[in-house]
């Protein structure tokens, strides 16, 4: 476990020999057992994700994506797949990812609700960008960090508020 100083407060940042194991600004959740750092250098993984944040925190959209052990069902693993393919500074709805994991998982329809207790579980703040995800009528919602965290985030992305009637 590294703690990582963000604009936005600490960010804890846990992985192991083989990945990234989640990046969280809830102190509660830890993922296994861990080791602190001191040092990013100590491990490969969390070495990654610090170039990676900085590089987002300096205003860049950061040209990888860490390794990732992507945690829950099949479900959760497929949607936390979509948000990573959301561009930097654009959104997408819970229903828009609801159809694609249809998709994705060859069913007819998914449930949107569903979706969001997917990406609510996220276990990779910022990394696996859940805080581009927005209800279907620009209704800001929920975020693990805190919705002054997620509108942090988006404008730090430069989000346009009024163009996507966010609120």
């Amino acid at each position: 476990m590294y703690y990582y100083n963000s604009p936005m407060g600490l960010l804890k940042l846990c992985a192991d020999e083989d990945s990234l194991l989640g990046v969280w600004f809830n102190e509660d959740k830890i993922y296994g057992s861990v080791e602190h750092i001191d040092s990013p250098a100590a491990n490969k993984h969390i070495a990654d994700t610090v170039r990676w944040l900085d590089e987002y925190f300096r205003g860049n959209t950061p040209s990888f994506t860490p390794e990732l052990k992507l945690h829950g069902s099949e479900f959760r693993k497929i949607v936390s797949r979509i948000m990573l393919e959301i561009p930097c500074g654009e959104l997408c709805t819970y229903s828009e990812i609801a159809s694609e994991a249809a998709r994705r998982l060859g069913k007819e329809r998914m449930s949107a609700q569903a979706v969001g207790g997917a990406v609510g579980a996220n276990e990779f703040s910022i990394i696996v960008p859940c805080h581009r995800v927005v209800g279907k009528d620009g209704k800001l919602t929920g975020y693990a960090g805190g919705m002054e965290k997620k509108i942090y985030l988006l404008h730090h992305e430069g989000v346009d508020f009024k163009k996507h009637n966010l609120r």
